[in-house]
């Protein structure tokens, strides 16, 4: 038996890819004068994976007393074709699986046609499984039917810069040819999956709220602007679902979640996505405490349930979600990788700015003290908190939806964590006093009007929301996609993403 490749990889240097699409259509041409393209009347009964772990580990003399019949299809990734016999493997959403043609049995007419196939077609196949003398498990094929013609051959495989462009602007091949980002996107799914019942079963509901905004909100950052032809008027694809959700807890609906979409108009990076998926959720009578809990909680099982371990590796790094996570105030990180500073003074306006101009971080004029040490903090000691750690007690200054600490008004109860050196999560107690959040707006919307196109709009009705009564709350927010990067050791957030952003080829 010769072994045959696919059409794609004979004398590259002579035909071109253009060439190779000209003869499959050809093919495709002569199918639709016999009337036998793309059909739609084969049933798939069977997947791949499912036979594999049902029947990949049974004798040879097992496979046939229990004579398991089987109906597959699947798109063709290897062929050899022999005289009267040949192999193909057949590719399906839960992995691949070989098949056997005999001319005698599936008859001559159609074992000419499968030798004309090329690697790509999809096929369904009827047949008995056995197992092969290299003990294979492997279908007897008693009949085959192409059902899709494959028109562009496939790539042999990715590799380098230019082809990593490829696997983010052709994702279709990039799954068909990558089985570890099938993975990825497996894991991606069980994540979102994991986290809606975790959260359902303590007593929460689903909700959605609404895409389009007429006053963007519920985050410090850049909108898309779009424009609604018949009211005439501007809206903003939403950077957070945050105050809508907590519109609804001042309804009655006491413990609420969104999994959602977020648009932020700002750059990309290997941590950044204009368009990005986060799950956000409240809690009525909780505070920032009771979700640090929750989170550790949620993500040791969530590990557990995804990787099958909370001793997981990222880029290297060992990290062990096992361990109680560390908690940290902003100023203790600061002072922690930066221990030749003065902890008395990190709330001192000249002090801060300083340290700021060592460090090279351009600030502006209207900055305080607490935007300073964030700074501080964001340059210096954010990127090496590798293991688990919760950083609490974040200035007032940029927490504008949070509670003041009772004991220092300077600070709010709230926290962010992170691992593997950046930000997954940002929780804390809710600012539910109508005054003291009509008067933070107010300061944001001065820091708009001074030119901070993140600062944030005032929202006349979340304060009158607000006014009719929003207990005691607590929020938070996880960044999907950044968790997904860390439990399947991705390192780019495109890798995480079906359909990243590119810029124009």
């Amino acid at each position: 038996m010769n072994q045959t490749a696919d059409d794609s990889q004979i004398n590259d240097s002579a035909i071109d890819e253009n060439q190779y699409i000209a003869q499959r259509r050809e093919k495709l041409n002569q199918l639709r004068a016999q009337g036998l393209a793309y059909p739609n009347q084969f049933k798939r009964k069977d997947f791949a994976g499912q036979l594999q772990d049902s029947y990949g580990e049974l004798t040879r003399e097992d496979l046939e007393k229990k004579a398991v019949s089987v109906q597959l299809a699947g798109r063709m990734m290897l062929k050899r074709v022999g005289g009267k016999a040949s192999f193909a493997n057949l590719q399906d959403m839960s992995g691949r699986i070989q098949i056997f043609l005999k001319l005698d049995v599936i008859g001559e007419v159609a074992y000419e046609a499968f030798k004309h196939s090329d690697i790509g077609d999809i096929y369904g196949v009827n047949g008995v499984l056995f197992q092969t003398k290299t003990g294979e498990l492997t279908i007897k094929a008693s009949s085959i039917e192409l059902l899709t013609k494959a028109l562009r051959p496939l790539p042999e495989k990715f590799h380098g810069l230019t082809d990593q462009e490829q696997k983010y602007r052709q994702r279709y091949t990039d799954l068909i040819m990558n089985e570890d980002s099938r993975r990825v996107f497996a894991a991606r799914s069980k994540t979102i999956h994991f986290i809606r019942q975790y959260l359902m079963d303590l007593g929460y509901i689903e909700v959605e709220t609404p895409m389009m905004h007429v006053i963007p909100g519920g985050a410090t950052a850049k909108p898309f602007v779009t424009h609604h032809n018949a009211l005439d008027m501007d809206l903003y694809l939403r950077v957070a679902p945050e105050l809508y959700l907590k519109r609804l807890v001042v309804g009655g609906l006491e413990q609420v979640f969104e999994i959602n979409r977020n648009f932020r108009n700002e750059g990309l990076s290997t941590r950044h996505n204009p368009e990005f998926t986060m799950i956000e959720f409240y809690q009525a009578y909780a505070d920032y405490i009771l979700l640090m809990d929750l989170t550790e909680d949620m993500l040791r099982q969530l590990a557990q349930s995804v990787v099958g371990s909370m001793q997981i590796i990222y880029q290297g790094e060992a990290i062990d979600l096992e361990q109680p996570f560390q908690r940290m105030t902003v100023s203790e990180a600061v002072i922690k990788f930066n221990p030749d500073l003065d902890a008395t003074q990190l709330d001192d306006l000249d002090y801060c700015r300083a340290i700021c101009q060592q460090h090279h971080i351009q600030t502006q004029s209207s900055w305080g003290a607490g935007k300073l040490l964030m700074e501080i903090f964001e340059e210096t000691a954010e990127h090496l908190l590798m293991q688990p750690t919760f950083i609490t007690a974040y200035p007032t200054e940029v927490s504008p939806l949070s509670r003041r600490n009772d004991d220092n008004p300077l600070v709010t109860d709230r926290f962010e964590f992170f691992v593997g050196g950046r930000e997954l999560a940002n929780g804390f107690s809710e600012l539910n006093d109508p005054e003291d959040q009509a008067e933070r707006f107010q300061q944001q919307v001065a820091e708009k009007d001074s030119g901070d196109d993140e600062a944030m709009h005032y929202d006349a009705d979340y304060i009158r929301a607000l006014e009719y009564g929003l207990p005691p709350t607590a929020g938070e927010g996880i960044g999907i996609d950044r968790l997904v990067m860390l439990l399947t050791d991705s390192a780019t957030i495109r890798d995480v993403i079906l359909f990243p952003h590119m810029r124009k080829e």
